[in-house]
């Protein structure tokens, strides 16, 4: 029997990044047994307007509200800046193009993408920025923006939205236990590893 967890999130989800941290505790204690695949939910994709005032009060709390649950960093000045669109399907598309050329470095690199937004206030909705980013973390810059801005990626990733809608996903992250193509929900949001490693292992282990 084979078991791995699928863990559907956006690499623009403020929820995600305060999950960072704990769902790279269960890939290192369970990847061995049951290891951590990657799919983009697409949070917000395809936005065309920029933010205004009662957008970024929104998101802002929001942030405030992760950080103090979770502890995670965040750079506030992101909303010192003007015209910003939050569109946030160029970095899940950035993800899967991770994914493509290594699934192994999927996880890792969503967790480089949600720092590289959230603590470096760096604009991920922007093609070039996300290869630039993919450069810096091992990927060949060239040959990764070529694969990101390809019609595969494109097609792949709006796959990936689909079976989060089809699936009835509607928040992320959510994480699911998957054993011989059934699955079952560990987690539509936040939880902290306190709450996951027992019965993770037990699952696991069974």
């Amino acid at each position: 029997m084979s078991k791995h967890f699928l863990y559907v999130a956006d690499p623009m989800c403020s929820w995600c990044w305060g999950f960072s941290p704990v769902i790279d505790k269960i890939a290192e204690s369970f990847s061995a047994e049951a290891p951590v695949r990657v799919m983009v939910g697409g949070l917000r994709p395809g936005t065309v307007h920029p933010m205004r005032g009662k957008d970024k009060d929104y998101v802002r709390d929001h942030w405030h509200h992760v950080q103090d649950a979770t502890g995670q960093p965040f750079d506030f000045a992101f909303f010192d800046q003007d015209n910003f669109v939050y569109d946030t399907e160029p970095a899940c598309r950035a993800v899967v193009t991770a994914r493509k050329l290594d699934e192994a470095k999927a996880l890792p690199f969503l967790a480089h993408l949600h720092r590289a937004f959230y603590v470096d206030n760096r604009d991920t909705a922007k093609e070039a920025m996300l290869a630039d980013i993919a450069g810096e973390f091992g990927f060949d810059r060239d040959e990764f923006l070529t694969l990101l801005t390809s019609p595969d990626m494109r097609e792949e990733t709006q796959g990936d939205f689909w079976f989060a809608q089809s699936s009835g996903i509607t928040g992320f992250p959510t994480l699911l236990a998957v054993e011989d193509q059934k699955a079952m929900l560990v987690t539509a949001g936040y939880l902290p590893w306190e709450n996951l490693a027992e019965p993770l292992a037990g699952w696991v282990a069974a």
